[in-house]
């Protein structure tokens, strides 16, 4: 894990992917199942690429890391086949020993809200398998990517969803 922060780190990065032929149901919609697979990929390449964190390093170096505990999804409009999207992720919560991420899925344009994940993770001792705490670097580093304006309630997915899809068009108009 890099000791040196970056400075001015993007809180919210997005990458366009292309929705694969084998990803897809016979409806040529993008698989429920692969919803996931495109949010947890996306997030990892964010990691690696803005903020040089290597899942596997952070295994190796502290004998933890992150183990998703829960997912709440929301599927919203269907992804195509060969459409382009563009999935963004933020980190918006975090404590001692656990984190929230949030992943938006959106059309080329970003004026269309197809899909809203919320993924709760624990950070767990990879000998004893129980949560352990954060070491002070990530505490560090979570709280320099923590989107604060996001105010982050366990029980506010459904509003969530539709304070997102407002932002989205809004920005559209």
């Amino acid at each position: 894990m890099q000791e040196d922060k970056p400075k001015n780190l993007v809180q919210i990065p997005e990458s366009n992917l292309f929705v694969r032929f084998q990803d897809c149901d016979p409806f040529g919609h993008l698989n429920n199942a692969r919803y996931i697979d495109y949010f947890l990929n996306t997030r990892e390449e964010h990691t690696n690429t803005y903020y040089n964190l290597s899942l596997m390093e952070v295994a190796r170096e502290q004998k933890a890391n992150w183990v998703i505990s829960q997912h709440q999804i929301a599927y919203l409009r269907p992804a195509d086949l060969g459409e382009r999207i563009v999935i963004q992720t933020k980190l918006i919560h975090f404590d001692n020993s656990s984190l929230v991420l949030e992943s938006t899925m959106l059309n080329e344009g970003k004026s269309q809200l197809k899909s809203l994940l919320w993924s709760t993770m624990r950070f767990v001792d990879l000998q004893t398998g129980r949560p352990t705490d954060h070491p002070n670097a990530l505490m560090d580093l979570l709280e320099s990517l923590d989107v604060a304006e996001i105010e982050y309630d366990p029980d506010g997915f459904s509003e969530r969803i539709k304070e997102v899809a407002k932002q989205i068009k809004k920005q559209t108009l």
